[in-house]
């Protein structure tokens, strides 16, 4: 059984040959050193000040320049081949590629820091104590809604998304099954807040007519950019970042999610749906109060079920009693626990998701959101071989 395989048959709720595993992101030095990889961002902020020193502080000729650095066939086969070797080596099944926003779709690029197309503000930063480079949301850089309708609609067919789908297709296809790669993108709440800053954003919430412009965009694009990755050839699963929540709740209002969000959430499920294809929601913090609207609008798979919240019924067995049979669960250690606890409760914990949630299918082991600079290589690699070890189906 292939990864593809594996994957989608744990989501349909059967069992593959084992339990299948996914990171969203391996941001841990010690883990690529261990496996003898370089960390898919090594070189980042020293290549956009070399850049922006070589355009004379040019910021149009800034990014045209990284622009089309980043879109040669040798740079996003090593990028994609850098990902795709890490994850075989540790044996993680699933692996993704964002196709919206963030670091490969930058609208404007300056020295230290870049904006996405979706208008949010990334800082550059190298951390000298760990040999890190990250970059780090700081805000948004629309201020008003006359901001946000100044700039040109996103387009779902750009030609730099088409370029990547099919390089990833291709890298993939050399991996034999080994790694299973798919599309990602950013949801319709969280590019819409980040965008604006939450203060602004807030106050947008009471122009009603102009927030639901804002939400309806993102929606539609949203929507429009999974029809397209199918019509590239998805026929497996896409993943839609969204976070909802932070760890002692909401970040809106259940009543405005139900009008702003998940309607655009059940016309995507839908959309996919028709045409065989599963989507995966990546939400953040406690979510709990609107976990029925989440299932209701058809998401095949939630991931990570935060561990760390501050509500006891955000709870990943809990819920797997309650929504087992509907909705595969991706998650939970700890990051945290990663970085603070020892190896043996590690093990502990990894094999009681196994035993708990494994069996039957619906379950696919991952960390409680991705594996963090802070993360303690010795738990990691415990983690991985619990998983090995226990992870076999029928799952004793």
């Amino acid at each position: 059984m292939d990864a593809r395989e594996r994957i989608l048959k744990a989501m349909d709720h059967e069992e593959p040959d084992k339990v299948p595993s996914f990171e969203i992101s391996i941001d841990n030095l010690s883990i690529c050193k261990h496996f003898d990889e370089n960390y898919v961002f090594s070189g980042m902020v020293k290549t956009f000040g070399d850049t922006y020193d070589l355009c004379k502080g040019d910021v149009e000729s800034t990014t045209k320049t990284i622009l089309m650095a980043t879109e040669t066939r040798s740079y996003m086969k090593n990028t994609l081949n850098s990902l795709l070797s890490l994850n075989k080596k540790i044996g993680i099944e699933l692996a993704l590629v964002p196709f919206t926003g963030y670091i490969l779709f930058p609208m404007r690029c300056e020295k230290t820091f870049f904006i996405d197309e979706y208008g949010r503000i990334f800082d550059l930063r190298f951390n000298p104590s760990d040999g890190m480079d990250m970059a780090y949301f700081r805000d948004g850089a629309f201020k008003s809604f006359e901001d946000y309708e100044s700039v040109p609609k996103l387009n779902p067919q750009h030609p730099r998304r088409e370029k990547y789908f099919k390089a990833m297709k291709k890298v993939e296809a050399g991996y034999q099954g080994d790694v299973y790669i798919i599309p990602s993108l950013w949801g319709i709440f969280e590019p819409v807040w980040q965008a604006f800053g939450f203060t602004n954003f807030s106050k947008l919430l009471s122009r009603t007519k102009e927030i639901k412009k804002i939400f309806d965009d993102r929606g539609e694009f949203a929507l429009e950019l999974v029809k397209t990755f199918i019509d590239w050839g998805e026929t497996g699963t896409i993943l839609i970042f969204d976070d909802y929540g932070y760890k002692s709740g909401l970040l809106m209002s259940p009543k405005l999610y139900r009008k702003y969000v998940f309607p655009w959430l059940e016309r995507i499920c839908n959309a996919a749906h028709k045409r065989g294809v599963k989507i995966i929601l990546h939400t953040c913090g406690d979510v709990y109060p609107v976990f029925d609207d989440i299932v209701n609008a058809g998401v095949d798979a939630i991931h990570p079920i935060e561990p760390t919240t501050a509500n006891p019924e955000y709870d990943i067995f809990n819920l797997h009693e309650k929504y087992g049979d509907i909705i595969t669960f991706i998650g939970n250690v700890s990051p945290q626990d990663l970085s603070d606890k020892d190896p043996k409760y590690i093990e502990e914990y990894t094999l009681k998701l196994i035993k708990q949630l494994a069996p039957g299918g619906g379950y696919i082991l991952s960390s409680g959101h991705s594996i963090n600079p802070a993360i303690k290589l010795e738990n990691f690699l415990a983690m991985h071989k619990i998983l090995k070890k226990h992870g076999v189906y029928p799952i004793k």
